[in-house]
């Protein structure tokens, strides 16, 4: 099998992904080479992970995507509403791993 060749990462692959997702529920992921991401609410599958591969130098077995809608909640007694979110949740082939810790 050939090693694929590097790709460079371009101006829209930073746009892409927003930042990385660190809770517990994330962590647990990353058991099953799993890394979860927040990324832009425009982006599509083949997006992420081009940005994913040429930002981190790893092969992506699959994207799976979800849309979190924001929440009414009361701030301060006035109300207000979180923002929508787009996680993008990365499969990772077999050995490879991305340090969420460090910055791109």
């Amino acid at each position: 099998m050939a090693k694929a060749e590097k790709q460079k990462p371009t101006e829209q692959d930073y746009v892409t992904l927003v930042k990385p997702v660190v809770t517990e529920k994330s962590m647990m992921g990353s058991q099953h080479g799993q890394v979860t991401f927040n990324v832009a609410p425009d982006a599509t599958k083949p997006q992420i992970k081009h940005a994913v591969e040429a930002l981190f130098d790893v092969k992506v077995v699959a994207v799976n995507t979800v849309v979190t809608k924001g929440k009414v909640k009361r701030f301060k007694g006035i109300l207000g509403k979180r923002s929508d979110v787009k996680k993008a949740i990365v499969t990772l082939a077999e050995g490879q791993t991305i340090d969420v810790g460090t910055g791109v």
